[in-house]
């Protein structure tokens, strides 16, 4: 489901209505096709007029914060005591987990979310929300006594910063809520499940079961929480936020510190920390070393990507190194590929409100992993994505539809029919 969306807002020449899920692009600026390389040489069909299907393995399980977003945008950061007026406000659905599984269903991903919330008016609206964006609320638990989880943010139209204040909800979740029954039908045919790092007795029983079934688990590491080590223990693949690494490792420098992650974490694939307005940073497991393979110093292999980066360009770019062994001094070596992003650059007259962006980037990594898109690709779709987000106050407000023509030539690559020459 993708949720409510208008025609209005494309030109009569751009798409046409097949069915209630599907658009064709009728643009004669359409992306041609195009010929890739992986480990082998591959042959790309692809139809460059046609939006593709969202990927056929599709359903995401979240596990959560859902809840209501009281936002408050004012010309500058009040001074203690002082009385001031807001510009505007907003009020809408919020929490991490169910700002990355809007995110998720809005690119066409099914996604269900396991959280709780009480039977009062701001969860009636949680659930409302939520479901209008297509995502299934049928193992939310709601309580009949207590509270919904709710935040006032204070956003500075100056600074472009925002302040959240949140209030958790009571009784809280905890593992019992959530039937043996209902827990086996969430991760029935689920592609990838993703935590929050909130609700973590109850995580970590969804996690360890995601694990007997060989799903796939992302953990969003914003910062640390009880529970969180189990939790990552069982990652594959891991997103945070700039400040975490260096916290989690006490590494002396961020690509150190994510050279500790993996070799502390030996099941994760890839580790990725968002950087702002500086993009972001990924460090990828390689298992492929060969006995030639180059020994370099994490740190400055950083400061070569960095040289060879563009300021040109106001879109989203990656650069990579090749398969390296990344030696962290004082921590030890690994086998992998370190890759830098940009952030989309947005005028300042476009930058409205940062709230949500890196739930944002999540829904969207989550929509590449199910895409099986190469980072390359992943981590300038995921900026784009969170980028759009910040154009509009709220967390979900700016959220992109699939059918937004902005992600056209993203959707298009990550559609492409390929087929080995190698047989």
């Amino acid at each position: 489901m993708l949720g409510f969306f208008s025609l209005s807002t494309f030109p009569n020449n751009a798409i046409k209505l097949v069915n209630s899920q599907s658009f064709v692009s009728t643009s004669a600026t359409a992306t041609t096709p195009t010929t890739i390389s992986f480990t082998r040489y591959l042959r790309v069909k692809m139809s460059s007029d046609t939006l593709p299907p969202p990927p056929e393995k599709g359903i995401v399980v979240g596990c959560g914060g859902a809840s209501v977003d009281f936002l408050a945008a004012v010309a500058t950061y009040p001074k203690p005591d002082d009385k001031i007026r807001s510009t505007s406000l907003k009020v809408q659905g919020g929490g991490n987990a169910g700002n990355a599984l809007t995110c998720a269903a809005r690119l066409g991903l099914k996604p269900r979310l396991i959280s709780k919330i009480a039977d009062d008016t701001q969860g009636r609206d949680i659930l409302d929300e939520l479901v209008a964006d297509g995502v299934d609320t049928s193992f939310l638990v709601v309580s009949e006594q207590g509270n919904s989880p709710f935040t006032y943010v204070i956003v500075d139209n100056q600074t472009k910063t925002r302040t959240c204040i949140h209030t958790a909800g009571n009784p809280p979740m905890v593992p019992d809520d959530l039937s043996r029954e209902n827990l086996l039908s969430a991760l029935d045919g689920a592609r990838i499940a993703y935590f929050d790092g909130r609700l973590p007795e109850t995580a970590l029983v969804i996690a360890q079961e995601a694990v007997h079934k060989s799903i796939p688990i992302l953990i969003d590491a914003e910062r640390k929480r009880e529970g969180l080590d189990d939790l990552l223990k069982l990652a594959d693949y891991l997103i945070c936020s700039a400040k975490f690494p260096k916290a989690w490792t006490e590494a002396p420098s961020l690509p150190s510190a994510l050279v500790s992650i993996l070799l502390r974490l030996p099941n994760i694939n890839f580790v990725i920390v968002t950087l702002g307005e500086d993009g972001c940073m990924m460090l990828e497991r390689s298992v492929n070393e060969s006995s030639g393979t180059e020994e370099i110093d994490v740190d400055v292999l950083l400061e070569s990507l960095k040289q060879q980066q563009k300021d040109e360009s106001t879109s989203p770019t990656c650069i990579s190194s090749s398969v390296t062994r990344l030696r962290a001094k004082g921590i030890g070596t690994l086998c992998g590929r370190l890759f830098l992003g940009t952030a989309e650059k947005i005028l300042p007259s476009e930058l409205i409100d940062t709230t949500g962006a890196g739930d944002a980037f999540i829904g969207a990594v989550i929509y590449a992993i199910c895409a099986d898109m190469p980072p390359e690709q992943m981590l300038p779709f995921a900026a784009h994505v969170a980028a759009a987000n910040c154009r509009a106050l709220g967390a979900r407000t700016g959220l992109p539809y699939r059918t937004d023509p902005r992600l056209a030539s993203f959707l298009q690559q990550s559609s492409q029919v390929i087929t080995s020459l190698a047989k």
